[in-house]
Formats: structure tokens, sequence, C-alpha cells
């Protein structure tokens, strides 16, 4: 399993970034995929997830701003992120689930700042 995550760089608050996460080695399309982040000095977070099925569900300091989605055509797992705020800063990195164990991507930079 390889999730291959990227789209990260440096915007001024207000400003937006497309996160891409392009997966192998697993049947994408039934897997739950999400994303987390982990600014400096503190605990890695989730940030959106979404189903098989398309359902969505969002950290509250994200909702309205971020919006998760899926190519399963693609196996590519997207984080549309809108009016992006200093506090955004952080690594992000895309996780799903197989055979009961975490598999992580390698991580892409967001720094948010003027």
């Amino acid at each position: 399993v390889q999730l291959q995550a990227s789209g990260g760089g440096l915007v001024q608050p207000g400003g937006s970034l497309r996160l891409s996460c392009k997966s192998t080695g697993i049947n994408f399309k039934i897997h739950t995929m999400n994303w987390y982040r982990q600014a400096p000095g503190k605990q890695r977070e989730l940030v959106a997830s979404i189903s098989s099925g398309a359902a969505t569900d969002y950290a509250d300091s994200v909702k309205g701003r971020f919006t998760i989605s899926r190519d399963n055509a693609r196996n590519t797992l997207y984080l549309q992120m809108n009016s992006l705020k200093p506090e955004d800063t952080g690594v992000y990195f895309c996780n799903t689930k197989y055979k009961l164990r975490p598999y992580w991507g390698q991580g892409t930079q967001v720094t948010v700042s003027s």
C-alpha cells in the first residue's frame, strides 16, 4: 500500500490550496480515506474524512473552508482548502486502514503566512 501526497506550499492568509493523494496497492473505492495534519509542537489531528459512499466529516476548525473529495477512477483523494489561516500551517498526511493497519502518506507541507 502506498499513499503519495502532493500539492502543499506557501500561501498567504485567505488563499487556497488543493492537496492530492494518489493511492496504490488497495481497492481504493471501498476504503474510508482521511486527511490529518500536524502543526509544529502539536499532536497529529484528523482534519477530514470521506467514506466509500462519499459521506464526509470535518474537524470543527475547518468546516465551511475545506472540502474533501475522492475520484475512485483515479484512486485519488483530494482536499480543497480555502480561506486559509496561519493556524492551518502544518504537514498534511493522507491516511487509510487496510487489514486493520493504518497507512500514511509521506506528508506535504502547508505554510500559511504573509
